[in-house]
């Protein structure tokens, strides 16, 4: 009964951890193509009248999104197929994070 338990609340915290971040993904994803499509705007805008060069960068910002896209879906993929594993690899990245913020950090902090 005890181990039954356990591994219901491994399951059910891994699944939480998934779904927190699938939510980030999401976000993220979203302010990506937010950012992409202001960008594109403004590239447009900016250098619209030299046609070739625009369309140059158009391009050029369209494989970028694509390409983020394509590891977006890459992402979730692991997350929906992994999610332990997921948290796992989001918490070692934060604690590295810190340890290298602390480590790196001046004295008159």
């Amino acid at each position: 009964m005890r181990k039954h338990d356990i591994e219901r609340q491994l399951h059910d915290t891994a699944e939480r951890a998934g779904e927190r971040a699938r939510h980030y993904a999401d976000g993220a994803s979203s302010s990506a193509r937010d950012l992409l499509e202001r960008g594109r705007r403004r590239i447009h805008e900016r250098f619209g009248k030299r046609a070739a060069y625009g369309e140059q960068l158009s391009r050029a910002a369209e494989d970028f999104a694509d390409e983020a896209n394509y590891h977006y879906r890459r992402l979730r993929r692991q997350v929906n197929r992994h999610p332990a594993a997921t948290l796992a690899i989001v918490a070692g990245t934060i604690g590295a994070f810190l340890l290298l913020r602390r480590a790196f950090r001046s004295d008159d902090d």
